[in-house]
Parts: structure tokens; sequence; C-alpha cells
């Protein structure tokens, strides 16, 4: 089959994947992948050229409120099934060393990492999946019993860095050289950068890095030298008194929120905290665009449901108010107040 003709195959195939994870058609979704296996597209094509944009997709389609989380879970589920169809019906034989991937503590989206161990599988590997939200212990006690020629760490959510470098610096202990992806590290791996490790920006790439072993151990040093004054580790401890003040505030400044629901408090709480969570990562990389770049996220998103982007003013100026001898996390919230719309402000 000629890559035109793959190509080809695979446009036309996208849209009706898409039309069966709309269904929740699991059956329908991997016989589809499949009969392009059968039709001679390689296994690496259906993941990446598939499975991984439509994935992009069901995440674009939440954030737009288009899909509700139980659409996007289900649609995640018949994806995860489908990467497990595809990888059976290849059934590749491993011919290198072990290859151990894994998502950082307290992260859950699976799906990613999980393509990235099928292609290095593909790839001749001999892969490890440990899953979603896998403790340093954890990890570094199977280091210890299996030996690895390479660790995958995962992670899509910039908040969780600085318990990725924790986990990466665990692995090194343990003489296993790390590779990291996702954008949790940057779009373009700046924050993997600033916390020395490799990064891959795909599941290719990291297959090529993992078969380079000197380009893998080749990581730069971290610059973190500025974690010395102290102000993440005492913003972290501030964080549950941050966000009660800040809900306090809120309750006084908008009558409604007196009114709120259960689940309406739940999802402001959560909110809140992940401002903290965010803004502490910022302060952990010294990178103010990491936090700048969540609120303009959160303002889209909360404006997709009909909440008025003013809504994150409001917290932001309280954070700043409370925080304003942390100078570094002082700056970061004047700049995500800055990007956000005028209206808003």
């Amino acid at each position: 089959m000629t890559a035109a003709t793959t190509t080809s195959d695979l446009d036309e195939a996208y849209s009706g994947y898409l039309a069966h994870l709309a269904d929740a058609d699991e059956y329908a979704a991997t016989d589809l992948a499949i009969s392009l296996l059968d039709a001679g597209v390689p296994a690496e094509r259906v993941l990446l050229d598939l499975v991984a944009p439509a994935q992009a997709e069901v995440g674009e389609r939440w954030a737009r409120n288009e899909w509700s989380v139980a659409q996007e879970h289900a649609a995640t589920h018949i994806s995860e099934q489908v990467v497990a169809a595809v990888s059976a019906h290849a059934r590749p034989q491993p011919i290198n060393g072990r290859v151990v991937v894994a998502c950082m503590d307290g992260e859950w989206h699976a799906l990613p990492p999980r393509l990235v161990a099928e292609v290095l599988r593909l790839r001749g590997w001999q892969v490890t999946f440990l899953g979603a939200s896998v403790p340093a212990a954890h990890l570094v006690s199977y280091l210890h019993r299996h030996d690895a020629h390479a660790v995958a760490l995962a992670c899509a959510l910039p908040m969780r860095l600085p318990y990725a470098h924790r986990m990466i610096e665990a692995c090194r202990r343990s003489d296993v050289p790390v590779v990291v992806g996702g954008r949790g590290f940057g779009t373009d791996g700046r924050w993997a950068r600033r916390l020395g490790v490799a990064w891959a920006p795909d599941a290719p790439s990291a297959a090529e890095l993992i078969a380079d072993e000197r380009a893998l151990r080749a990581a730069p040093p971290a610059r973190l030298a500025h974690l010395a004054d102290d102000e993440y580790a005492s913003l972290v401890r501030r964080r549950g008194e941050l966000i009660d003040s800040a809900l306090a505030q809120l309750r006084e400044r908008v009558p409604a929120a007196r009114a709120y629901t259960a689940a309406q408090l739940d999802a402001t709480v959560s909110d809140l905290g992940h401002i903290v969570d965010f803004l502490a990562a910022a302060v952990y990389v010294d990178d103010p665009s990491l936090f700048t770049e969540f609120v303009q996220w959160l303002s889209g998103i909360l404006g997709s449901r009909g909440v008025p982007a003013g809504a994150v003013v409001l917290p932001l100026e309280h954070y700043a108010a409370t925080l304003r001898d942390f100078p570094r996390a002082a700056r970061a919230l004047a700049l995500g107040c800055a990007a956000l719309p005028g209206t808003a402000r």
C-alpha cells in the first residue's frame, strides 16, 4: 500500500471514528481500526494518525462545552480499548531492552503515555506500562526489581511539575535515564529543560531518543537555584488558607455565591485550588508564562460554560493582595490579570 493510499484511508476513517466515539460505539470504533490494519495501514499510523488526533478533538469538544464529562470519559475508554485491540492485532516481538512508561503521581491522563508505550512496543522494545498516577516510591521499587533501559514519564498538567521533578530525580538515583513528554512540560519542552531532563514532543521522537542512550543521558543541568529562597515551599504551606480566604471573599463580594449548590461549591473550591497549584508550579520553575497560560485557559473554559470572565479576576486580586510579599508569585498574578480580556478586568 502506498503512503498516499494510507493517508487517504486514514483521512476517510477519521470522521467515522469520531462519529463512533460520539455514539459511544466501542465495537464499531474497534472494527474500524482493525479494518485499517487489515487493509495494510501500519499499526503505528493507526495509533498516531487516527486515535491520537481523535482524542485531542474529544478534549477540545469538552473544553468548548459541546461534550459532557461523561461523554469525554466514554470516548476515552473506547480509545483505550481500541489501542489494546490494535496492539493485540500487531503482536510485535521485543528485540530490545525494557522501557518503563508511567504517568506522574497525581496524573490521570493515561491515554497519551499508553500510545507512547505501544509505539515503543511496535519498535521492538519490551515495555512495561504502569498506567496513571504512579507514586514515585512504587516506581523506584519496580526499577530496583527489574532492569530498565529507560523510563518514559508523562505529565499533562503543568501544576504537577514539582511532583514530576521529584519523580525524575528518584529515577536518576536508581541510575535509570529518563525521558519526559506531555503538555505539562510546555508545548516546546521549556519546563523540561528547566528541570534538566530529556524531552520528546511525540511518540516517534521519544522512541528515537530512547534508542540513542548518549542523547538520553545528555540532559542539561536543572536551573532551579531560585528554590533556595523558600518562596515555593511557603506558598504550598499556605494553600488551604489561601483557598479558604478566597472563598470567603467571593461569598462577600458575590451574593449569588452564598446560595451555591454543593456541586457549584465543589467546582468553585476546585478552581480556587487549581489557581494556587498553577501559581506554585510557576514559582517552582520561575516562569510566569506557565500561570498566564493557565489563567487564559481557565477563563476560556469558564466562559464556554456561561461564567463571566470577571469571575477569574476576583481570586487573582485576592491572592495578589495576600501574597504581596512573595515576589515571583506577585509578578505571575499581575501578569495573569493583565492577560485576561479587558472586559474581565
